[in-house]
């Protein structure tokens, strides 16, 4: 089941996809589950918002693709590296990820992103899966500079619109309906293709990553954990599209822009 959240009619609502259209849910299916009103708009007349917008935080892990962590000069970390993103960077489909003017060196990273259901601390691997309320696609755009820089990554991380998530938030209710564990993941840049991988090449693995995350922090309704990007990182350019493209889930669309 794949659930938007978009805007008609200067009304924010969330529905499920269902063809070409969207049954309008009654509220946001994370509280409120999946009752619906009896109403279907078509897609090609909403705009698609971030389909989760995290009451909390989002969670970043670093260097979980032995291609990229190479690609970046390093090794993979003997344990999950973690940074925070506020929620004020998240963005959803079409919205312009502006490159910040104290940057000139801004890359992509598609990421799958993992949205948690409830409250929960101390998650066991093998329990995780009861803490999932569903995927996403995710790009954590990087200011290369300051992430070099600086001693932490809070800058080079969190600016605004550095977090587009979309299009759809995958409801896994089903066995084979989404399988975290090997899907296809890339980017493009102008139709490019920058970087292509399977996420079966994660070191850590979605349960692992909730695990280790709940370990060190309570995990809210709402987080969202991103888990990392495979190698093929590289610039943006203002008057470029990238496109970040999770199989399964479908394709998170961004301009980029300089203000």
């Amino acid at each position: 089941m794949k659930i938007a959240r978009y805007t008609h009619q200067d009304h924010i609502a969330y529905g499920v996809l269902d063809g070409d259209e969207l049954v309008q849910l009654k509220s946001d299916p994370l509280f409120a589950g999946y009752e619906t009103v009896n109403r279907r708009i078509p897609l090609a007349d909403v705009r698609l918002l971030s389909p989760v917008i995290p009451r909390s935080k989002v969670v970043g892990i670093g260097k979980n693709y032995a291609d990229h962590a190479s690609e970046m000069g390093g090794e993979v970390p003997a344990e999950p590296l973690m940074f925070f993103v506020p929620n004020t960077a998240v963005i959803g489909p079409d919205d312009p990820i502006v490159l910040p003017e104290w940057e000139s060196e801004v890359h992509h990273e598609a990421e799958l992103a993992v949205v948690i259901s409830r409250p929960c601390r101390h998650v066991p691997v093998n329990r995780a899966a009861e803490v999932i309320f569903g995927y996403t696609c995710a790009n954590d755009v990087s200011a290369r500079g300051a992430q070099r820089s600086d001693r932490t990554w809070a800058r080079a991380k969190g600016f605004d619109t550095s977090c587009p998530l979309g299009p759809f938030l995958v409801v896994a209710e089903e066995p084979g309906e989404f399988s975290p564990e090997d899907a296809a993941i890339s980017a493009r840049v102008d139709g490019e293709t920058r970087q292509s991988a399977r996420t079966c090449e994660m070191v850590y693995s979605v349960a692992e990553l909730i695990s280790y995350v709940s370990s060190v922090c309570s995990l809210l309704p709402g987080d969202v954990i991103m888990t990392g990007t495979p190698a093929g990182v590289g610039p943006l350019e203002a008057g470029q599209r990238v496109e970040v493209e999770i199989e399964g889930i479908g394709t998170l669309t961004n301009p980029v822009v300089r203000r």
